[in-house]
């Protein structure tokens, strides 16, 4: 369990399970691999995502995260 600091100052926590915070991502071909590993998917080996990717419910901002160490920053642009 951890908690982050947003640009916005909001403070994201991963505290409660299920949570809003945390986003499962994993790209097409890490998905394809999963689900061509058999016939029958035991959700329990299912191989976590790569990275851990988050989302302050205040700003919408997207935190990729490698480890403990925040990679990418995504913020929501205005459509204009």
């Amino acid at each position: 369990m951890a908690r982050f600091q947003c640009k916005c100052g909001a403070t994201l926590s991963n505290s409660e399970a299920p949570n809003d915070v945390e986003l499962v991502v994993y790209t097409d071909k890490e998905w394809d691999r999963i689900i061509n590993l058999g016939d029958l998917i035991d959700p329990i080996t299912i191989p976590f995502p790569r990275y851990d990717v988050w989302r302050c419910l205040h700003c919408e901002r997207i935190y990729v995260f490698d480890k403990d160490t925040v990679i990418k920053t995504y913020v929501l642009e205005n459509k204009d």
